[in-house]
């Protein structure tokens, strides 16, 4: 059976500037190490800090954001790529001469994990809904017409994996022409559903929701073919992960279903009796129970709880994705790192998302936001779109569109490149500038000069 290789995936080869030369293994940065600095000190991703994970920002309360979200599934990224590397170096003494990037696993992983929110929109996952329920419910529904079954799947299913794939290679006006120009490497490992919105299918894992919109499906395409990823048999647009975002999705599940118990016992919506309970079958360290009674603090119980259990689901994955490394790399396996470990700890996970659905992410609190949120993306998209897509603007449409940066403002003339060109303005915004604009251009609040 094929089998994709390890040498071929690992490429160092960037977006863009394909014939350039690489700098050698000396220089204080290593490729990948650089496209982590790249994303980390790039607008989109300092945006997140104002992005919602899971509950209302800001607040007296400490909660996580989608950067600091970002930030921890990056620490663990890095963690479960280094223990594959040396597990993979234990076996193979010559791996380092052999594939010399195989050493960069967790610095591939880590970058990949930065940027795997970037193209959430504001109002955590009920903005990807609020835009889709414009063009299925709202007064999007007059564009089908006017855009091919393919584009309208993209608009109806908005997708935040897959516009993460678009704002890092595409070339916005005024903006580098080749985006972030990230390694093929990097660019593979952030796309966890290699297939376009009109080949998803929920009986296959890596089909459940899509990674890339048409217009970036050439972007794919390319990236695929020189990394060397499978296809499926029956449809050539259809791709088998990039082995390593299983380790990509495997850090963000360890992070959020473990860190949203963290932040619930924070804002007193879980007791701390509760929070033990769930993680302790997690921890496996005998010793636990007698070190949390020496901690006066239930803060830095919760903390230590929440440290163990990451622990032991990092070894956990790590060790299915290397003992799966055969049908992973052949892409027969189908399925996530999380839902493949031992059996007790998969049940303690379970556990702890049917708490957290009926208490967490049902609060009102958090279901206030979501409505919210509903109302100001739909609020924007109808303001904008008709003004951007009229061939006769009014003096109004001009004046909005004067709120709307160059950099959106698309350089093809179909409907469809136009919808994605407000979609890029609408989605990029943080939580607070989405409520602010859409107050003023409204009527709620007016304008001031401060």
């Amino acid at each position: 059976m094929e089998e994709m290789n390890w040498k071929q995936l690992l490429a160092t080869k960037r977006w863009g500037y394909e014939s350039r030369k690489m700098d050698d293994q000396h220089d204080a940065r290593s490729e990948f190490q650089r496209d982590y600095d790249r994303l980390i000190f790039s607008s989109p991703f300092r945006r997140l800090q104002n992005k919602t994970q899971v509950f209302p920002l800001p607040g007296s309360v400490f909660v996580h954001n989608r950067l600091t979200h970002s930030l921890e599934v990056a620490s663990v990224g890095r963690s479960l790529g280094r223990i594959f590397y040396n597990k993979i170096k234990n076996e193979h003494t010559d791996i380092d001469r052999e594939i010399p990037c195989m050493q960069e696993v967790g610095n591939i992983i880590s970058a990949a994990c930065l940027s795997h929110d970037l193209g959430n929109p504001a109002f955590g996952h009920s903005g990807e809904s609020a835009i889709s329920s414009y063009f299925t419910d709202g007064a999007g529904g007059q564009y089908e017409q006017l855009v091919t079954k393919a584009e309208w799947a993209d608009l109806i299913h908005f997708e935040g994996n897959a516009n993460a794939l678009r704002i890092l290679t595409h070339p916005f006006t005024g903006k580098d022409e080749h985006g972030f120009a990230l390694t093929y490497g990097t660019l593979a490992a952030i796309v966890k559903y290699p297939c376009a919105s009109v080949n998803v299918n929920g009986q296959y894992h890596h089909r459940k929701k899509y990674g890339f919109f048409q217009s970036e499906q050439g972007v794919f395409d390319k990236i695929a073919q020189e990394l060397g990823l499978l296809s499926e048999a029956e449809n050539s647009n259809v791709y088998k992960r990039h082995p390593l975002v299983y380790l990509v999705e495997a850090a963000d599940d360890i992070c959020y279903n473990i860190i949203d118990l963290e932040d619930a016992h924070r804002l007193n919506m879980l007791s701390y009796e509760v929070v033990e309970q769930l993680l302790l079958p997690l921890c496996l360290d005998d010793q636990l129970k007698g070190r949390l009674e020496k901690l006066g603090d239930l803060d830095s119980r919760v903390s230590l709880l929440r440290a163990k259990a990451i622990n032991t689901l990092i070894g956990a994955c790590a060790a299915v994705f290397v003992e799966e490394q055969t049908r992973i790399l052949n892409g027969t396996f189908d399925s996530a790192l999380m839902d493949a470990i031992a059996n007790d700890l998969r049940d303690a996970m379970r556990n702890i998302a049917d708490i957290s659905i009926k208490q967490i992410y049902n609060a009102p609190a958090v279901v206030q936001i979501e409505v919210a949120g509903y109302k100001v993306m739909n609020g924007l998209l109808e303001e904008f779109i008709p003004a951007y897509l009229k061939p006769a603007k009014t003096k109004y449409d001009t004046k909005l569109l004067a709120l709307m940066p160059k950099q959106f403002h698309a350089k093809q003339e179909d409907t469809y490149s136009k919808i994605q060109s407000v979609l890029d303005f609408v989605s990029g915004m943080t939580d607070l500038y989405a409520v602010e604009l859409y107050r003023k251009i409204k009527g709620i609040s007016f304008p001031s000069l401060d």
